[in-house]
């Protein structure tokens, strides 16, 4: 199992690679929050949280609910489904490869008993 994941966006990792977005996305996994809860709780100004969100937004990672006056964001699940798939992809690549390098081992200690 080799090459792109075609599930894998790569837009996703690069969200997900600016620390203040990377611990937005750790406090809506407890939940939605609006625009100032997330704002109060990271200690940022509401227009950087905003800045951040719209990048968020853009790469499909939350999703945003208006409810009357406020703004209610979510994580999404599928690109946390594609990250999981391709992690999983290079797990199994690893097993494959460390089956073989033990099959390997396993024939050179035969040959050293002959």
């Amino acid at each position: 199992m080799s090459g792109k994941n075609p599930g894998m966006d790569m837009t996703t990792l690069s969200a997900l690679a600016e620390p203040n977005r990377l611990e937005i996305v750790e406090l809506l996994r407890n939940g939605p929050l609006t625009v100032g809860e997330i704002a109060d709780r990271l200690g940022l100004r509401q227009p950087q949280v905003s800045k951040h969100l719209k990048v968020l937004g853009d790469s499909g990672i939350v999703e945003v609910k208006a409810e009357a006056n406020r703004r209610i964001y979510k994580l999404r699940p599928e690109p946390f489904q594609a990250l999981d798939s391709w992690v999983k992809s290079f797990r199994l690549d690893m097993e494959d490869r460390f089956e073989s390098l033990e099959r390997y081992l396993h024939e050179l200690q035969s040959k050293d008993k002959l």
